[in-house]
């Protein structure tokens, strides 16, 4: 049986943090608020993966509420996540996901974010598809506030 899950999540551009992106330190002036990382890309990649398992969000498996999470990578939740697929003895078809920023730009960075990901998942990257979109300078995303990431994922039991 296979199963589709959709993922999104934004946050806002702050100073003297930096910018990690599907696992990726991004020069860049400014890096996004969060408890974690606040790497978008991967959670927006995290919540399609559980939406598909049918699982509780990342909110609910990673509370941010939790010390335990403070400052931590992204991709170590993306591993407690594999974790939890390799449990259920589903596997990870693909991942279609998008960055949403005006500046920066990420299309030099998205092959070492797909390795980095499908390095956490167990997958190849190949499986595993980064966009980069700007918004033409309309909405928070075109004033650089922040950056969204949407993400699909189809797995298979």
């Amino acid at each position: 049986m296979f199963k589709v899950g959709i993922g999104y999540d934004v946050h806002r551009f702050v100073e003297g943090r930096k910018l990690i992106l599907g696992g990726v330190e991004i020069p860049f002036e400014k890096g996004l608020l969060g408890h974690s990382d606040a790497d978008v890309l991967v959670h927006a990649i995290i919540d399609a993966i559980l939406g598909a398992m049918g699982e509780n969000d990342i909110g609910r498996l990673f509370p941010d509420s939790s010390p335990n999470y403070k400052d931590i990578s992204s991709l170590v939740l993306l591993k407690e996540v594999a974790k939890l697929l390799e449990e259920k003895n589903m596997k990870i078809v693909n991942i279609d996901s998008t960055v949403v920023s005006q500046r920066p730009k990420i299309s030099p960075y998205t092959n070492e974010m797909k390795n980095k990901i499908a390095d956490c998942l167990k997958i190849e990257s190949t499986q595993v598809n980064i966009k980069g979109k700007t918004t033409e300078g309309l909405g928070f995303e075109g004033r650089e506030e922040g950056i969204s990431a949407y993400a699909v994922v189809l797995i298979c039991e």
